[in-house]
């Protein structure tokens, strides 16, 4: 039986989006580890954690990534078989991604980045970096656009867009590191992005989180093959921000063809 919930539980930061025999799916806030990780030994709560929380204390399986800062949709499989199955279907490129994000500038309507990769950022410290490059491609399509009078880098006024964006392949960060590639870094982004756009963001809302978010997920039911969309909100630090956008983009809130 399916079940699609936007379900809240209290003490718990996940909200759970939809729940089948295989399958749990959740909103991640931003901030939260998936789990255990060397670079972050002094964290102590994890996605994982309060996934198998609200699974009733039965272990899941986490079947893709999602960076710490960024929020928004996460698939854990209930059962090692599911898992295997949509381990190979993220390795085939089966199952489509889509995120929200708020950048610097105006973007142009769409576009396909077709831009390799190393597995990590260039240190601009080392002229020589062995790491070879990795096939990338990130398309993305612009939902909006804003200009707010405000000066931020010697100019009178600041544009920002707000884009969708569709990873074809899954590099490190690779969102992150595209959009700095073309010029149109997130907001909020403080490995990648641009330090003044971040600040101003941080004060006027008092919230400093990077701006990006994982909407919609599209794949292959592993074990009935049926067709299935799942999406996920952004959350209410998120569409605080786009409030510097009008209303339409407030419309784009909620999707209603889920499962």
């Amino acid at each position: 039986m399916l079940s699609c919930s936007n379900t809240a539980f209290e003490g718990n930061p996940l909200t759970e989006i939809f729940r089948d025999a295989h399958l749990l799916a959740v909103h991640k806030p931003a901030g939260l580890l998936l789990h255990r990780s060397p670079i972050d030994r002094h964290e102590t709560e994890f996605a994982l954690q309060h996934a198998r929380a609200l699974n009733g204390g039965e272990h899941v399986y986490p079947v893709h990534r999602l960076d710490r800062p960024t929020s928004g949709l996460l698939l854990f499989a209930r059962d090692p078989d599911t898992a295997s199955s949509l381990g190979k279907a993220f390795m085939a490129g089966e199952v489509r991604k889509t995120y929200v994000a708020l950048v610097r500038g105006w973007t142009e309507e769409a576009g396909l980045i077709d831009h390799p990769l190393r597995e990590r950022a260039i240190d601009r410290r080392c002229k020589d970096d062995p790491q070879p490059t990795r096939e990338a491609r990130s398309r993305y399509a612009r939902l909006a656009t804003t200009e707010i009078p405000v000066q931020i880098e010697g100019f009178p006024s600041s544009r920002y867009s707000l884009v969708e964006l569709c990873p074809d392949t899954g590099r490190k960060h690779q969102l992150r590191r595209h959009m700095q590639h073309i010029a149109h870094p997130i907001i909020g982004d403080t490995n990648y992005g641009r330090t003044r756009h971040n600040h101003y963001f941080a004060e006027r809302f008092g919230c400093s989180r990077l701006m990006l978010a994982a909407t919609a997920m599209r794949f292959a039911h592993p074990f009935t093959g049926q067709p299935m969309t799942l999406h996920a909100e952004p959350d209410e630090t998120f569409r605080q921000v786009l409030t510097i956008f009008n209303d339409d983009v407030q419309s784009l809130w909620p999707r209603t063809d889920q499962v």
